[in-house]
């Protein structure tokens, strides 16, 4: 009985059929200042009376 045969590696994988880069490492500190950023971008900005502080509109 023959031997089953071996399916062949590629020589030279395409682009998508690369195998993904290691990402680099990411500091607690910048990974903890991107999430409050994302926050307080997803929140809508807040009327001046609910401000209580006196602050005003720069516009």
């Amino acid at each position: 009985m023959p031997a089953p045969e071996q399916p062949q590696p590629p020589t030279e994988l395409r682009s998508e059929e690369r195998p993904p880069s290691i990402p680099v490492p990411t500091s607690m500190r910048d990974l903890l200042a991107s999430c409050a950023a994302a926050d307080a971008v997803s929140k809508p900005p807040r009327s001046p009376e609910a401000r209580g502080d006196g602050e005003q509109d720069a516009a």
